[in-house]
């Protein structure tokens, strides 16, 4: 069995799209996913089942909460070695804790606008696009950037989603265990 992580887009947020994590464990119960852990209220699920496409099972989760809740959801998985990798590989690793967020990204951007996104951010907020991954340094806030899910997916071509740094360790946390 392989230990994988979901993150959910937009769950919970504003009052839209709500999802008690009791029902969304149950969900991926009912799909014959195993071991399955939710983390705080925005969508955060890990769950052990068989090796299968990152992509198929994204879309398995998705059809089902469509189903099940009515509404679509941008579904993002990685697999607990994908989230070692992205712990590792922190770029930030001397700058603040509480200041870092990772942008999870459906798929490998086509198109890198380094100089529209170097236009657009702070002078003081950092960011490097490593593979389906974002990772950011926002000193002033995460909700007063420019550097959002909707701005990525916009220049990107892709969906995103984004967690801080704590949230990322604490979901390998419980994957690890």
């Amino acid at each position: 069995m392989i230990t994988y992580l979901s993150i959910l887009r937009g769950v919970n947020v504003g009052g839209h799209k709500r999802i008690r994590m009791a029902e969304l464990k149950e969900l991926y119960e009912s799909l014959n996913l195993g071991y399955v852990k939710t983390f705080i209220q925005s969508g955060n699920v890990v769950f052990q089942y068989k090796d299968m496409d990152p992509l198929e099972l994204a879309a398995k989760i998705k059809n089902k909460i469509k189903e099940v809740f009515g509404f679509d959801v941008a579904v993002f998985i990685r697999t607990k070695e994908d989230f070692q990798k992205i712990i590792e590989k922190n770029p930030f690793k001397d700058d603040e804790v509480n200041k870092l967020y990772v942008t999870f990204l459906s798929e490998k951007p086509i198109t890198l606008p380094i100089t529209e996104i170097e236009r657009i951010k702070d002078e003081s907020e950092k960011f490097i696009i490593s593979g389906k991954e974002i990772y950011l340094f926002i000193p002033n806030g995460y909700g007063r950037t420019k550097l959002s899910n909707d701005f990525f997916e916009k220049k990107l071509e892709v969906s995103a989603t984004t967690r801080n740094w704590k949230t990322v360790n604490k979901l390998f946390e419980i994957a690890d265990n």
